[in-house]
């Protein structure tokens, strides 16, 4: 079974104003006030808008990501800690990476797992989640977990596309 994951993640209420400048941003709610935005073409698109050239890998960790996509995530962390995450799983091995910025700046990362590598206890995505308050509650693997992440296994079905 495969999974796989490219979103923003910070508040509802953060998100909902970042979403107000993005037409085609989708929030979904998710558990201790937290909730994402899913990076479909739509939103890259529109956060890619200034047709910057993209990054390589290496600036904040995502080779996907322009200059005006990172300008705007940055504008944003003002109000408010925000993460970059991205997951791409099948059978059992994958990659994972997370940056989260806050004041304008990336306060943690790039963290990434690559596709062959051991995945360590503490995961960047869980590790980006905790960045921005998330708990790991009783009865719960890690803070993936805690906030629902495992409810959907696409992009597209976390937009309602899928």
């Amino acid at each position: 079974m495969s999974y796989e994951l490219q979103a923003l993640i910070g508040t509802l209420e953060l998100l909902r104003v970042a979403a107000a400048e993005v037409p085609a941003a989708r929030v979904v709610a998710l558990a201790q006030g937290m909730a994402l935005i899913p990076v479909t073409s739509g939103v890259l698109a529109a956060l890619q808008g200034d047709g910057s050239v993209l990054k390589p890998v290496g600036g904040s960790g995502f080779g996907w990501h322009s200059d005006g996509f990172e300008l705007r995530l940055a504008a944003w962390s003002k109000a408010g800690p925000i993460a970059c995450v991205e997951a791409e799983y099948y059978g059992g091995s994958g990659t994972q990476r997370a940056v989260v910025w806050e004041n304008g700046r990336i306060v943690l990362g790039p963290l990434a797992i690559g596709e062959f590598e051991p995945a360590p206890a503490d995961t960047p995505i869980s590790q980006a989640l905790r960045r921005l308050g998330v708990r790991t509650e009783e009865g719960r693997v890690d803070e993936f977990d805690s906030v629902g992440l495992g409810a959907y296994r696409s992009t597209g079905e976390w937009a309602g596309i899928d």
